[in-house]
């Protein structure tokens, strides 16, 4: 039985993606930072660890308790909604240590065993935003582009090993906790010189009919991504990602 770690398992995108796989007979390692069992199903190929991907300890302990894996997703995120002069430092560091950094120490504490089984597979999920610049996501952006470049130089090195990395690019999906936590972010603090633009932007983003990105688009392209070696390295999940992907 081939065993999955997901990162971010507490709703949405990742949650979404623990039930996928639990549905299709793997051993499910759910990560969050509050551990929650009773979101998913009960099941003896399913375990949920605590993990906060900004914390050492915390890293070592779930990767600890986990064993060996086969897959490792990296879908652990924050959102940011703001005009780059209402984002302070530290709500940019919150950004990059969590989508970026956390990526990152997450894979570093996993890919020993990897290497030395020359086996694994990777999976890191970032975000169409990375195809089509917006306005107001100008740091948000710039930590999943960090993620897409790392994925792609870290396939070159482990490729020798045996390790497969892949990148999952989801569209927008409002429906998410993740959307909330953004919007949350976001608060009242855009500065008023940008006050304007913004309320407009956002009402077309309410009025819009484009297509969006489900959890469920999002969990099968992980799906492929873990289990199709011929796949490509960049996965667009969702309607208006394949659109914009298609387009870029």
């Amino acid at each position: 039985m081939r065993t999955i770690l997901i990162t971010g398992c507490s709703s949405g995108f990742g949650l979404e993606t623990a039930r996928f796989f639990l549905d299709r007979n793997w051993s499910v390692v759910a990560t969050m930072r509050t551990p929650r069992p009773d979101i998913l199903p009960a099941s003896d190929r399913l375990r949920v660890l605590p993990l906060d991907v900004t914390e050492a300890d915390s890293i070592a302990a779930a990767v600890g308790a986990a064993g060996p894996i086969d897959v490792l997703v990296n879908n652990a995120g924050v959102g940011l909604l703001n005009a780059l002069e209402g984002v302070t430092p530290d709500r940019a560091y919150e950004v990059f240590a969590t989508n970026t950094l956390g990526t990152i120490a997450v894979t570093r504490a996993v890919l020993p065993q990897f290497r030395e089984r020359r086996a694994g597979v990777i999976v890191n999920v970032t975000s169409a935003v990375t195809l089509r610049p917006l306005p107001f996501l100008s740091v948000y952006t710039a930590s999943k582009a960090a993620v897409n470049a790392f994925t792609e130089a870290l396939a070159v090195e482990l490729e020798p090993f045996g390790v497969r990395t892949r990148l999952v690019i989801p569209g927008r999906a409002p429906d998410t906790a993740f959307g909330e936590n953004a919007r949350a972010r976001m608060g009242m603090d855009i500065p008023e010189a940008y006050a304007d633009r913004a309320a407009t932007l956002f009402a077309e983003m309410r009025r819009s009919t484009e297509p969006l990105t489900r959890p469920l688009d999002v969990a099968a392209a992980i799906w492929r991504a873990a289990t199709d070696p011929a796949c490509p390295m960049r996965l667009p999940a969702g309607a208006d990602a394949e659109a914009w992907a298609a387009a870029a």
